[in-house]
């Protein structure tokens, strides 16, 4: 930021500092006594009106120090965001439960949320991507009790969904062979929402032809492919909410985050930004209005070379962002790593 030269931005990175570590306004003094920069507080109060008046930092009341603002967290997020380092002990725990869970995305996601809320104290979120985006590789059907019909889907990011559908008869095994075989033929290399698109077209069709063999798959398919809103895994409310940040505002925070389909949908949002570094969302940043005193961390995990989830913490604006950066970007990166073996 051009209106900041070397100094300024060593004092306003160790008001945000303090700030954060002890959740009271930031004097000049304390800065003098807490840091080496060799200035006078005179000086140094000098600097944080200079701060004040671009935005960074705001005063509650004039005798009191200054707390930052949500330009000036943002502008701590950026410059520590190259020094991102993991924590080895919330690595090696997370790395110490993952042999049981990996063959369970689910499972896999839960201990994922547990884990960033355990050691952030924050909220931490886990869920899978929509349904909609990922992209059918191969669809298995099999009898089950009579009429049902065992789906099994493999995506190509690796992930199998199961489902069971209820026929209107039993349907022989060389039958369910040949609507897999139409169905993998049609629709094989589709995300999920395109094949939704494409079963339109196919129910005009197979009612022109007649032919009871592509009613049945076209049946069947649109039934498989039909999943709720989604998993969204999170972990730490009780702790979160009783952190002093949000004593007043707990009911409408808490409204928004038990509104699952509202989180999956800020997640997708969010995570879609994401890379290969965490996407940080400050304050006033979001969108929503119910999360505006509220800051989000997440990174993308990936599989077979595509998004296939995100993870993340939600926390109060005065966030430890070094530490919550470093622990969803190390978990993400795991996540990738186990997915991918």
């Amino acid at each position: 930021m051009e209106m900041l030269n070397e100094r300024t931005e060593r004092v306003l990175y160790s008001v945000v500092r303090s700030y954060i570590s002890t959740n009271e306004p930031v004097g000049s003094r304390f800065i003098t006594k807490a840091y080496s920069f060799n200035l006078s507080p005179a000086t140094i109060r000098n600097i944080m009106a200079d701060l004040e008046e671009f935005g960074f930092l705001a005063q509650p009341h004039t005798s009191a120090g200054r707390v930052p603002t949500d330009r000036g967290y943002r502008f701590y997020v950026d410059y520590i965001s190259k020094r991102r380092e993991a924590e080895d002990g919330l690595l090696e725990s997370f790395i110490a439960r993952l042999e049981a869970a990996r063959e369970d995305l689910g499972g896999l996601l839960e201990m994922a949320a547990r884990t960033l809320s355990e050691r952030s104290k924050y909220l931490g979120l886990a869920a899978p991507m929509k349904s909609g985006k990922t992209t059918l590789n191969r669809m298995e059907l099999f009898s089950y009790r009579g009429n049902y019909v065992a789906v099994m889907l493999l995506t190509d990011e690796g992930l199998i969904k199961h489902k069971l559908i209820r026929m209107d008869q039993a349907l022989s095994p060389r039958t369910l062979r040949r609507i897999s075989e139409y169905l993998n033929q049609e629709f094989s290399g589709y995300t999920i929402d395109e094949i939704r698109f494409k079963l339109i077209r196919e129910m005009s069709r197979e009612k022109a032809l007649c032919d009871i063999l592509i009613s049945k798959a076209v049946r069947i398919c649109r039934e498989a492919l039909t999943f709720p809103a989604g998993d969204i895994y999170i972990s730490g409310f009780s702790d979160f909410i009783g952190l002093p940040d949000f004593s007043d505002r707990i009911g409408q925070i808490a409204g928004a985050i038990e509104d699952k389909h509202f989180m999956l949908k800020l997640l997708e949002q969010v995570g879609s930004e994401s890379e290969d570094a965490p996407s940080v969302v400050i304050g006033s940043e979001n969108p929503v209005r119910e999360m505006r005193d509220l800051s989000m961390v997440v990174s993308a995990f990936k599989r077979g070379g595509k998004t296939a989830g995100t993870v993340g913490v939600i926390g109060p604006t005065r966030m430890d962002y070094p530490k919550a950066m470093a622990m969803v970007h190390g978990i993400a990166k795991i996540i990738t790593e186990a997915l991918a073996r």
